[in-house]
């Protein structure tokens, strides 16, 4: 998300910078069409001097034209029509006053001479020649002008843009930060999450694509928690309902066996082993359904894993032998957390059983223990097997309830796809993650 704004913000922000500038340049230049328009004044001046100039020459000789330039700063000079000096202090060569049509300036040194063509009373042509020392602060620029009539209002004016252009992001962005917490929730499996609905709060937006697209999700969010919430209240009443007929089948079986002829003993055997298979498929269905209705855990307590997994061993080495296997138990560390010791137990002991169910005869089945990290709040268990694998696109699958992968529907591993969705949803209770590789 602060990636989305901080692009949308540059860009918005650079582009309006880019008309304040292009803006401000089009208008001075409107209002400024020559580029030397702040020297009109000295222009004047210096015609004005020329004249004054000429007419002292021509009244007095050298003497009165010195006197003129003593009062003035700068170092003054009067050529005559042959580019000879006439009069003044200025030692360089100058070109001929008929080559001359207006005031022109040239950098001589560290000074700027400034030329002006002048005639006087008589008709003589002249060239009045004007020396000022050019200091760097009195360095003029094109750039300069810019600064002078931009400046604070280029500032002022990008400042605000991009204060408008926050603004105008943040009212872009922040629904969308809502909207995608909300997903993140959802997909967590947090089936109540909402986008915060302001369409009271906000008339001007509230019929936006933004707030329609928060409108589809809030709808979208509901129908999916009602349809998860039909579905596990429809698992828990079936579930329910067919332990009374158990029951009662059960009974009945019991009752003709009492009856029944030794050859109908196997048929009878084989009805029972069903029952009892349908009946493990029950409970289990209800344990599931009891566990996904938790949110969270209460009533922690610490466990201790390590004796926790030795309390499952010879139960899973009893099974382990019916498939010539052996479960070995690799303790690298003692851990203790806080949790439900029930399901944590049902947790390590479904996944184990899964192992041992698809384990090749004659191998082993290692459980290894360890702390996760530096801290012992939390560990890490690893159950490995040599099985016959699974497929990569189905390695998270695995862990839905009723999934099972099709070289595992097999008579002789049994299972009904529902341990692994119990032993993941144990541990997503304790804030852990159940992962298959």
């Amino acid at each position: 998300m602060r990636s989305l704004f901080f692009k949308i913000f540059i860009i918005f922000w650079i582009a309006q910078s880019l008309i304040f500038v292009i803006s401000t340049a089009l208008i001075l230049g409107h209002r400024f069409p020559r580029p030397y328009f702040m020297l009109d004044p000295a222009f004047s001046n210096l015609h004005a001097e020329s004249a004054q100039a000429v007419k002292a020459f021509e009244s007095g000789g050298c003497a009165q034209f010195n006197a003129f330039a003593r009062t003035r700063n700068e170092a003054l000079a009067l050529v005559d029509a042959g580019g000879k000096l006439a009069c003044g202090q200025a030692a360089m060569t100058f070109p001929q006053p008929a080559s001359i049509q207006t005031i022109s300036a040239r950098q001589v040194g560290s000074s700027t001479v400034w030329t002006v063509p002048v005639s006087s009373p008589s008709g003589s042509r002249f060239l009045f020649v004007v020396v000022v020392p050019r200091h760097r602060d009195q360095q003029h620029t094109w750039y300069s002008d810019l600064f002078h009539f931009a400046f604070p209002q280029l500032p002022v004016a990008i400042a605000v843009g991009g204060l408008t252009t926050f603004v105008l992001v943040l009212l872009f962005t922040r629904p969308l930060a809502r909207l995608r917490k909300a997903a993140r929730e959802l997909a967590t499996g947090k089936l109540d999450a909402r986008v915060p609905w302001t369409g009271a709060q906000s008339r001007f937006f509230s019929r936006d694509e933004i707030q329609a697209l928060m409108h589809d999700f809030n709808h979208m969010a509901e129908r999916l928690e009602s349809l998860v919430a039909a579905q596990k209240l429809l698992l828990r009443d079936v579930s329910h309902e067919l332990r009374s007929p158990l029951s009662r089948l059960s009974v009945a079986l019991e009752l003709a066996r009492e009856d029944a002829d030794p050859a109908m003993t196997s048929h009878l055997d084989r009805i029972e082993r069903e029952t009892e298979r349908l009946n493990l498929l029950i409970g289990q269905l209800l344990t599931l359904s009891s566990m996904e209705a938790l949110e969270r855990m209460e009533n922690l307590k610490p466990v201790s894993l390590n004796r926790l997994i030795e309390r499952m061993i010879p139960d899973a080495e009893f099974e382990a032998r019916q498939r010539s296997c052996s479960v070995i138990f690799h303790p690298r560390a003692e851990c203790a957390i806080l949790g439900n010791e029930e399901l944590l137990y049902r947790a390590v002991e479904n996944v184990v059983r899964n192992a041992i169910r698809y384990a090749e005869s004659g191998t082993e089945v290692e459980i290894e223990l360890d702390q996760a990290g530096k801290g012992p709040e939390r560990a890490t268990i690893v159950v490995s097997d040599r099985g016959p694998g699974i497929p990569e696109d189905q390695l998270s699958a695995i862990f839905r309830p009723f999934h099972r992968v099709d070289s595992a529907r097999s008579p002789n591993t049994g299972g009904f796809g529902v341990g692994l969705a119990i032993a993941e949803r144990a541990v997503r209770l304790h804030k852990g993650e159940l992962s298959a590789a």
